[in-house]
């Protein structure tokens, strides 16, 4: 967690690079609006103005939620593994998505219930495609008590920044958030009533589908899970070992391993951007560090966004998670990259450049 102190603004001078690249092509100025936007940002993140995107991936934190047994969810916790183990095989919605648009997936192991009660914590692997960062199997249930220890929140958020430090040795240039985890829009919702200072009511959603009387169930519950809890607003740590889970915690480390490690991290949905707050918290430099991508279905998303000062780019009531939304962005990303390093130039076309006007 001492790594948090080395985070820095932005590179002023790739930033300022990356401007001219943008204004020399043969286009109106900024006419390429928030793209343009995102690719001087990822130049000020890598301190470069040539801005690449050869090698991306999502990694997905996966994690049960104590709180399920609540009953404020459709399914129960063992889909988390389930999905989990198709994502690995290769089989999930976020897998067919990274074969779209030539993104690898990662999957992580935050905090999974045992397959069976056999299991032990050390050995409990899928399969050797799954990173296992995990210190225990799902949290507490946050409607009687804390989610987690201190002490197991930051173990968890130091093995994601660790993995942003070993993507980025191998080479990659973009990495997206994703999570699975039966139960944390419940977690997510919480958290975000603390930090925003909203009722439970204002920021609870449906999540996976509920009904009226599950929706009721599940705002009572976030009610009693910050009454419980007594969260301090103003820190981190304690909000999130709290009320949240595992997989927010790893998404949180992931982020905050961006800003330390100068790779563009991608926010998913409500959940990531749960996490992304959080990371707000312990920095706020660590923003500098995001790429939006979508706005998703659940009310607080547009607050938590706000909370963030950063606007979507795809607004298309997304919210299946796993990263979906995420990825989605690099096709986008790819194309504006295109026409950023082409020679459509004003120069080579012998046209007189742009003005900014005012």
């Amino acid at each position: 967690m001492n790594r948090i102190k080395h985070i820095r603004a932005l590179n002023v001078k790739a930033i300022a690079e990356a401007k001219n690249r943008w204004n020399s092509i043969a286009k109106p100025l900024h006419s390429l609006g928030k793209f343009e936007e995102i690719i001087i940002k990822m130049a000020g993140i890598t301190g470069s103005a040539d801005v690449r995107l050869d090698k991306k991936c999502v990694v997905v934190m996966c994690a049960d939620n104590g709180v399920v047994k609540e009953g404020i969810t459709q399914s129960e916790s063992d889909v988390t593994r389930l999905v989990a183990e198709a994502m690995v095989n290769g089989d999930g919605n976020i897998n067919n998505l990274g074969k779209s648009f030539g993104a690898d997936v990662i999957v992580v192991d935050a905090g999974m219930n045992p397959a069976k009660s056999e299991d032990t914590l050390n050995g409990d692997k899928v399969s050797n495609n799954m990173i296992c960062i995990k210190v225990k199997n799902g949290t507490n249930n946050i409607a009687e008590g804390p989610a987690m220890s201190y002490c197991d929140c930051e173990a968890i958020i130091s093995a994601s920044i660790d993995i942003v430090r070993h993507l980025k040795m191998q080479g990659y240039h973009i990495i997206a958030t994703g999570e699975m985890g039966i139960g944390n829009t419940t977690t997510s919702a919480a958290i975000a009533s603390v930090i925003l200072g909203k009722s439970a009511e204002e920021v609870t959603g449906r999540g996976a589908g509920l009904s009226n009387e599950a929706l009721l169930r599940k705002i009572s519950v976030v009610e009693q899970a910050i009454k419980v809890n007594h969260p301090a607003q103003d820190n981190p740590l304690d909000i999130l070992s709290k009320l949240g889970g595992y997989d927010i915690a790893g998404m949180t480390g992931l982020f905050l391993g961006g800003a330390i490690y100068h790779v563009p991290i991608v926010i998913d949905g409500f959940i990531s951007l749960a996490a992304a707050a959080i990371a707000k918290m312990f920095s706020t430099h660590t923003v500098d560090y995001m790429i939006q991508s979508h706005i998703s279905k659940e009310p607080a998303a547009k607050w938590m966004m706000e909370y963030l000062n950063l606007e979507p780019v795809i607004t298309a009531d997304m919210c299946l998670g796993e990263g979906t939304g995420a990825v989605m962005m690099f096709p986008l990303l790819a194309g504006a990259l295109d026409i950023y390093h082409s020679v459509h130039s004003f120069e080579k076309l012998e046209i007189e450049q742009y003005k900014e006007m005012k």
